[in-house]
């Protein structure tokens, strides 16, 4: 199996890769949450061991599930330690499909001549003293691997930040078929996230054969010779903002944390390396509300998909009641969405709304007849933007039309099981498999819910937690 193959955001999923919660995360102080891009400051063990833990066994039994089948009640055997999800220990799970950064940092680190790099390379961003850099040399690969992302050393000081933000995978970089899009962070809080992904997806044996598929975009003006109000032409982009939603179509927002200088850019290297047939740009407002495009939508299944109502086509031409307007604010915050064709770049197509954009994804590029679109908070407000704000349209999809969401999104829950899908608890399910009462193939139309009281508190769902490698093609 080839490492990066991507053609959609529904198939089958194979490979991904991963960061289980480091102890960065329990560093957060509240002074500091916003400057590392966090809401609130979150509860370690409970994002470990009551939520974060079912999403790992849940991706193994379905991508992996050598790795998991007929070992449950020895990993949750509260004597082992729960080692089973902890990235450093020797009995760490080690799949090759639900693949863990830190892992794969780890292993890195264990070349001499990559660990100085490295060394030198994270003290430099940091700021760290000489003696600090002494220190990390002294380290065994795996400290080392857990200090680069949770910023603590040995003896349990903080060293330098944290990069809480690293749960968030998907921001690092993207698979376009066979090649791999890394990212360039609009934030201070992710640069050590983006050092550290390129020194990975460089140098790792996993992603050697692919080095020439890496692409990387490039800050054309100086930065240093810009005016500080020329923020358009900033080249910053994350993950987040990009999906490969069909065969030879591609998705790009322009938002928060991706700019417009960045958008045209990735158009023309995928037009010139002819990697797609067209690239849909969708510019939603500049707000902490939104982030990424993935937070306002993503795919279901080949005919349906979770949106945010705000950018529906309905609300284009809705003015509401003066109530409404206070509460639901300007109408000019929609989503702009231009089209652009390899074959005549110069001749975009413009849509009236995002919502226009999806159905007409489903109808021309996979045929469907119908179109299903299931709106957060089942549209209603303030749930619809209650649940927004809890990630209900951030959801990953396993296969098609299966897919991982949020339990606190009760109303949007019931969309999903209005529109005919089943919805089911990731522990009852995790009970069914193990037991051999469900099989993977028999899971259809079907929402599995997550326990997510702290999670949701870092404002990222499964689809910001995931960066999916290989795919099944639909």
């Amino acid at each position: 199996m080839s490492i990066f193959n991507i053609h959609s955001e529904t198939g089958t999923l194979r490979k991904l890769l991963i960061h289980s919660p480091d102890n960065g995360l329990g560093k957060v102080v509240p002074s500091k949450a916003q400057d590392w891009l966090f809401e609130d400051i979150v509860h370690l063990d409970t994002i470990r061991r009551e939520e974060y833990d079912h999403y790992v066994k849940l991706l193994l039994y379905f991508l992996d599930p050598d790795k998991i089948k007929g070992k449950l009640k020895e990993v949750d055997d509260p004597s082992s330690g729960r080692v089973f999800y902890q990235p450093g220990h020797h009995r760490f799970h080690r799949s090759e499909h639900v693949i863990e950064l830190q892992w794969l940092l780890a292993e890195l680190l264990v070349d001499d001549v990559l660990r100085s790099q490295m060394i030198a390379a994270v003290c430099a961003v940091e700021g760290c003293t000489h003696s600090t850099q002494e220190l990390l040399s002294n380290y065994s690969a795996v400290e080392l691997a857990s200090c680069f992302l949770s910023g603590m050393g040995n003896d349990k000081t903080i060293l330098f930040a944290p990069i809480p933000n690293f749960i968030f995978t998907r921001d690092i970089g993207i698979v376009v078929k066979d090649h791999l899009i890394l990212n360039k962070p609009a934030k201070i809080a992710r640069r050590r996230e983006a050092l550290l992904a390129r020194y990975i997806f460089f140098h790792h044996p996993l992603f050697h054969s692919y080095r020439k598929n890496i692409i990387e975009l490039q800050q054309s003006k100086p930065i240093f010779l810009m005016p500080e109000d020329d923020e358009e032409s900033l080249i910053t982009l994350e993950g987040g903002d990009i999906m490969m939603i069909a065969p030879g179509h591609l998705i790009i927002g322009i938002s928060e944390r991706t700019s417009a200088a960045a958008a045209a850019q990735l158009t023309e290297i995928v037009f010139a390396k002819q990697l797609v047939q067209k690239v849909s740009i969708v510019r939603i407002p500049a707000k902490r509300d939104y982030m990424h495009i993935d937070t306002i939508f993503t795919h279901v299944k080949k005919d349906v998909w979770v949106m945010m109502g705000l950018f529906s086509e309905q609300m284009n031409d809705h003015q509401g009641t003066a109530i409404e307007r206070h509460l639901l604010g300007d109408r000019k915050e929609k989503a702009v969405v231009t089209q652009f064709h390899a074959a005549s770049p110069d001749q975009p197509i413009h849509f009236s709304s995002l919502e226009g954009l999806l159905r007409d994804i489903s109808i021309n590029d996979y045929g469907c007849a119908d179109v299903r679109i299931i709106f957060s908070g089942n549209n209603e407000y303030p749930y619809s933007v209650r649940e927004q704000w809890t990630d209900s349209c951030n959801l990953l999809a396993l296969k098609q039309g299966v897919v991982v969401s949020y339990d606190r999104n009760e109303k949007t829950t019931a969309a999903f099981s209005n529109a005919g899908f089943h919805v089911v608890n990731v522990k009852d399910l995790i009970d069914d498999l193990e037991n051999d009462r469900i099989t993977i193939d028999r899971i259809t139309d079907t929402v599995i819910l997550m326990p997510s009281a702290e999670l949701s508190r870092a404002r990222g769902g499964f689809h910001c937690m995931s960066l999916p490698l290989n795919r099944d093609s639909d």
